[in-house]
């Protein structure tokens, strides 16, 4: 099964979300980012098919955002793109890609509605919330 996670390693969501699938048996390609950012048509096309705006698909916490001017309202999506290329930490975090879809997730959660394979079974993310029961249902 093909799933790819544009994972940065430094941030708990993406960990979370690393353990999420594989906690479904599934070895994902992992990307990291920030060393290899995706090209313009992949970019958009992750953000599109996750339902996104690019707005929504950009990160502002502990990034330049702010700094670049990105906080104007006028600021175009393409703009946005460009910054989001030259600046990769302006990509919000983590992107989980499927056959089933894409899915930004924050929550980490956010990736079970993609995932192919049902949970083998409990899941905790590291401040210790259960995600998911010993029976590999999603605890609500």
């Amino acid at each position: 099964m093909d799933v790819t996670i544009y994972h940065n390693p430094a941030c708990g969501t993406s960990r979370n979300t690393l353990g999420l699938i594989r906690n479904a048996g599934i070895e994902p390609v992992v990307i990291e980012y920030l060393q290899n950012p995706p090209d313009r048509a992949t970019l958009v096309g992750m953000i599109e098919r996750a339902g996104l705006s690019v707005r929504e698909a950009v990160r502002e916490k502990g990034t330049p955002f702010a700094e670049l001017g990105l906080d104007n309202p006028a600021t175009t999506d393409e703009q946005l793109v460009d910054a989001m290329l030259a600046h990769p930490i302006l990509i919000n975090r983590p992107f989980v890609v499927t056959p089933l879809g894409a899915r930004l997730c924050r929550p980490s959660e956010a990736v079970l509605e993609i995932l192919p394979a049902a949970q083998r079974g409990a899941f905790s993310k590291e401040d210790g919330e259960r995600v998911v029961d010993a029976e590999g249902k999603p605890v609500k």
